[in-house]
């Protein structure tokens, strides 16, 4: 897929935020219980964040952690990269703020809007700059903090989502390391299957917006599902493809983090053992962008890959977006 030069992940990093919302807590609020939840999404808690927190703060420590990693400066990044669906303001760009908080000085930045697919929408247009020599090291983040958009009288969604940030660091590496293939999609026709009607310019903020709710997330649960179910499968076999390899030569899945039963459906099409998935999202729910890269520094940092693994990055979200990533570790 590149013409110039290999490129690969230098560095992982996450952050969580403190406060801990459990089923039991949500028993409290609506129609539900822990073991209705568990049953039909795995979820056991998520993560919310304090009063004050934003999306940049939890920008901020996961790059914090992936720099560190990567053993590399805020000076040596040359473009931050920042996949949210809820950004601390509708303008400047958070990866902006995120900026001149790390001291990036010479760093470009700009975010990048694709839902739960974020994470590798960001890992595949930030590897084309490294890719074609324009820069060295570049910065992608992906974070949201859901409970800022959710209806918390809404059990359809106030079950799925929390809030958190994983972040990356690429760079150059040897051809047939790192990343060896990436695909993506879309379909806007199912736009409105997962949405936040009001906020934007179709519908900027007013009382009637507000009283009929219409900034928080609206997901026809039943369609995404079998949408999901459907493209997970078809992206990993996408990217598979385009490397040349097969289901037989992944080493470790690492999948968007958005229902036990999609994940397990995936895994059974793909046909990997247990062993060789990582979920966290009895966890932390559904952090949309933040799904995957915080999946992936967890198994980075909890030792699952070994030097020359096969790792196969998938998800899908709202937009309708999807897309993978192939990684040789």
């Amino acid at each position: 897929m590149f013409s110039t030069r290999g490129v690969g992940i230098l560095g992982t990093g996450s952050y969580l935020p403190e406060e801990i919302i459990t089923n039991k807590n949500l028993e409290k609020i609506i129609d539900t219980s822990d073991e209705w939840i568990r049953s039909r999404t795995g979820i056991k808690e998520r993560r919310k964040v304090a009063s004050g927190e934003t999306t940049s703060d939890l920008c901020f420590y996961a790059a914090k952690h992936a720099m560190t990693a990567a053993e590399i400066s805020p000076e040596e990044l040359d473009l931050i990269i920042v996949a949210t669906v809820t950004p601390d303001m509708i303008f400047p760009a958070t990866a902006c703020l995120l900026q001149d908080r790390l001291g990036a000085k010479k760093a470009a930045a700009f975010d990048l809007s694709a839902a739960c697919t974020g994470f590798i929408y960001g890992l595949a247009v930030g590897s084309q700059f490294i890719s074609t020599g324009m820069y060295d090291k570049v910065l992608v983040v992906g974070a949201d903090a859901l409970s800022t958009v959710v209806n918390p009288e809404d059990r359809n969604t106030s079950i799925l989502f929390g809030d958190g940030a994983g972040a990356c660091v690429l760079g150059p590496v040897e051809t047939g390391q790192g990343i060896l293939s990436l695909y993506l999609g879309s379909d806007g026709g199912g736009g409105d299957l997962l949405y936040v009607p009001a906020g934007g310019s179709r519908k900027p903020a007013t009382k009637e917006t507000l009283a009929q709710k219409e900034h928080y997330i609206r997901m026809s649960g039943n369609e995404v599902f079998k949408f999901a179910v459907r493209i997970m499968d078809d992206a990993s076999m996408k990217v598979l493809d385009q490397a040349g390899l097969s289901k037989d030569d992944i080493d470790f899945l690492v999948p968007h983090q958005a229902n036990i039963r999609i994940v397990e459906a995936a895994v059974k099409r793909l046909e990997l053992p247990k062993d060789q998935v990582y979920i966290n999202l009895d966890k932390y729910g559904n952090m949309s962008g933040a799904s995957i890269p915080v999946a992936l520094d967890e198994a980075v940092r909890a030792g699952r890959f070994n030097k020359g693994d096969v790792v196969l990055l998938v998800g899908f979200g709202a937009g309708l977006t999807w897309g993978s990533t192939l990684l040789r570790w």
